[in-house]
């Protein structure tokens, strides 16, 4: 069985950080890719950011400039770290990860249980 677990919401201010990781667990051949969606209430989620195995990277508009993403392939954890949070930024992140896992010849798609993220004075 593949886990997904996350860490680091919280409350914060306006303009403060912080630091996401999610640490994925179980039998694993590889990673395809792994990243970070999000869901604020009475919204759909959408994807945040995500990092390739070949180390490309992607992000909402919304975030970019604001938010990086890396990995540690050693210990299967991707972070993301939130800076100059805003009020908008309050939602669910949900971890998100496509892996390559024994029994399937093709990446499957895990989910995190998610964390949430409070910006607000």
């Amino acid at each position: 069985q593949v886990q997904l677990v996350e860490s680091g919401g919280g409350l914060v201010q306006p303009g403060g950080s912080l630091r996401l990781s999610c640490a994925a667990s179980g039998s694993i051949f590889s990673i395809n890719a792994m990243g970070w969606y999000r869901q604020a209430p009475g919204k759909e989620r959408e994807l945040v950011a995500i990092i390739t195995s070949g180390g490309s990277t992607d992000f909402a508009d919304s975030v970019k400039g604001r938010f990086t993403i890396s990995r540690d392939n050693a210990k299967n954890t991707v972070y993301l770290q939130m800076d100059s949070l805003k009020p908008e930024d309050t939602a669910v992140y949900y971890c998100h990860a496509n892996l390559l896992v024994p029994g399937y010849y093709r990446g499957m798609v895990y989910w995190g249980e998610g964390t949430l993220v409070t910006v607000s004075s």
